[in-house]
């Protein structure tokens, strides 16, 4: 029998109920998949953001201003636009200023897995869902690492894709313009779920399911609005591009649990590769 294909699972933080308020009032949303979780908080200066026992790296974006993060004792003190991966363990960011504080998790941090406002979602196994596989550490053991997204995107460029032992990121280039509905990219992955990041702009999801032989799963097309911040999980197989309404600026982040072996393959694209070596974990490379 065929397997009914999974719902994107949308989460419009411009419009829904926090799942969590910080100690200062902050509000933060949480959106789980199959194998990460998403943290974003509407940060005020001084909010606290607390983590303990993390068994992964997670990854700390910052677009808006930057934040002092403290591990085993040291503060380090870390610019606006800037990507941090964050060691296993515990961590502690303090905003310096107003602004979104994304975090991004693998799915064996649990309690944050139980405050996601779409835990509902995920009651059921996921066996479209490759499991989380962990590479090999990065060279010279786990610590902290901050890049410059300005300085990681040259001319030309249109994503800045980054990896940790079992996450991947791609902080896509701020448009400035609606995009040209005659150059729409859709495609499917096999395998592996797509978290859609919305940080600036608004934007439609076009979401297709694919025919099968039984039409008693099969689904209309979804074009789906959503403001900003907000968290698009699209599962597995699902056709999908994604377009930004109106000029001004428009930011998309996209996260991946385990990283991507057709990115890793391609030569130039992670721009922290050196930092971790490749796993055959990972799939056939090139």
């Amino acid at each position: 029998m065929q397997r009914p294909f999974r719902r994107a699972s949308v989460a419009d933080h411009s419009m829904a109920r926090p799942d969590f308020i910080e100690d200062d009032g902050a509000p933060t949303w949480i959106t789980r998949g199959a194998n990460f979780v998403i943290a974003i908080t509407r940060a005020r200066a001084g909010t606290r953001l607390a983590v303990s026992g993390v068994p992964d790296e997670h990854f700390v974006l910052l677009p808006d201003a930057g934040a002092r993060i403290l591990l085993d004792g040291k503060a380090t003190e870390i610019p606006a636009n800037h990507l941090l991966i964050v060691p296993p363990g515990n961590a502690e960011l303090v905003a310096a200023g107003p602004g979104l504080v994304v975090r991004c998790f693998c799915a064996r941090t649990r309690d944050l897995l139980a405050r996601a406002g779409n835990a509902s979602a995920y009651a059921d196994p996921c066996p479209q869902v490759a499991p989380i596989v962990d590479g090999p550490p990065p060279v010279g053991g786990f610590a902290l690492k901050s890049y410059d997204l300005a300085a990681g995107l040259a001319e030309g460029d249109k994503t800045r894709v980054y990896r940790s032992s079992n996450l991947m990121i791609n902080i896509l280039r701020e448009r400035h313009e609606a995009r040209d509905p005659r150059g729409m990219s859709p495609h499917s992955h096999a395998d592996f779920e797509q978290g859609s990041i919305t940080l600036r702009g608004l934007h439609v999801h076009h979401l297709r399911t694919p025919w099968v032989p039984d039409m008693s799963v099969w689904r209309p097309d979804e074009a789906v609005e959503v403001g900003c911040p907000s968290v698009t999980v699209i599962p597995p197989q699902i056709i999908h591009t994604t377009r930004n309404l109106g000029d001004g600026p428009a930011l998309l982040v996209d996260l991946f649990c385990p990283p991507r072996a057709d990115f890793m393959g391609r030569p130039g694209m992670v721009r922290n590769a050196a930092e971790y070596p490749l796993s055959p974990d990972f799939g056939d490379m090139p």
